[in-house]
Parts: structure tokens; C-alpha cells; sequence
């Protein structure tokens, strides 16, 4: 071989050993989400968080809606019943996942028929499962969500570790 090869093929094994990454332990603070209210933005009275940033070393999930369906499949007419239903079924899903609430980064939450009224119902749900790490959270008021009884529905973006 020439000279020239020789140090090419030698320059491609250097850089094909470097480029490949070293496995490396993260540590768990390296992975807690950091949550962002500003002074001078409104959201903590109403539980929720403004941002949340995720950690670079995190792998996302997504959870689907999760409704007020117990086991069986029935759903009480009762908002306040339903609202606790879907967080404890959201609480199913995380523990599937192996995570706890506070590596929830983001909600949305859907109300059928929104109202005033209903805000402490959500309101203390969130706090009863998040506590003091609130994810940041959207709430969208909708006519009726996907089976007729429904009032309520929550998704959530996860940080898994």
C-alpha cells in the first residue's frame, strides 16, 4: 500500500473510534425537568406550570387521552367523578411506563361544555397528583370529545429515565 493510504485508513479508523459514543450513566438530576414560571406570567394560582424544559438526555412518551372510563368501561355522568377517574387512569399509564408525575412535562386536557365552574374541579386534581412540580398544560373546551358521555380527557408528554 502507499503512504498515502496507510495514513487515510489509519485517519478513518481514528475517526470512526472517536465517533462512536461511550455509554455513560446518566445521573438522575441530569434528567429532572427544570419548570419555568416567570414573576411577571399569571399560571401558578390555576395549576399549571408556564414552561418546562426537558432534559437533553431524556427519552419523550406520548400518552393518549385517557377519559373517565373505570375498568369496565363505564363512566359516571358526574364531571368531578370523571376528572378523577382519568387522572387515576393516567397515574395506570405511568406506572405501565415505570414513571411518576413528576416527569409529566406537558398536558393537554379537553372539557366538554367548559366552564368557570369547573376550573376547581381540575384545579384540585392536578395538585392532589403533580403537587408542587406542575407540568405546563393546556386546557381546550370542546363540544363533545369521542364517546357521547365523555366530559373530560387528558394526554400527557412524559420524560421517561
Amino acid at each position: 500500500m502507499s503512504r498515502a493510504i496507510t495514513h487515510l485508513l489509519i485517519g478513518g479508523l481514528i475517526i470512526i473510534t472517536t465517533g462512536v459514543p461511550t455509554a455513560t450513566t446518566a445521573n438522575e438530576n441530569d434528567l429532572k425537568l427544570t419548570i419555568v414560571n416567570p414573576q411577571n406570567l399569571y399560571p401558578t394560582p390555576n395549576g399549571y406550570s408556564t414552561a418546562v424544559i426537558v432534559p437533553r438526555e431524556g427519552r419523550v412518551a406520548y400518552i393518549s387521552g385517557q377519559g373517565g372510563q373505570d375498568s369496565s368501561g363505564a363512566l359516571s355522568p358526574d364531571f368531578a367523578v370523571q376528572v378523577e377517574q382519568a387522572y387515576a387512569n393516567l397515574r395506570t399509564a405511568l406506572d405501565a411506563l415505570g414513571a411518576r408525575p413528576d416527569q409529566v412535562a406537558k398536558l393537554t386536557i379537553f372539557v366538554v361544555d367548559h366552564d368557570m365552574s369547573k376550573l376547581e374541579v381540575l384545579t384540585s386534581n392536578v395538585k392532589k397528583m403533580f403537587g408542587a412540580a406542575l407540568p405546563a398544560q393546556t386546557l381546550v373546551p370542546v363540544p363533545k370529545l369521542a364517546i357521547d358521555p365523555m366530559l373530560f380527557e387528558v394526554e400527557a408528554v412524559v420524560v421517561l429515565k
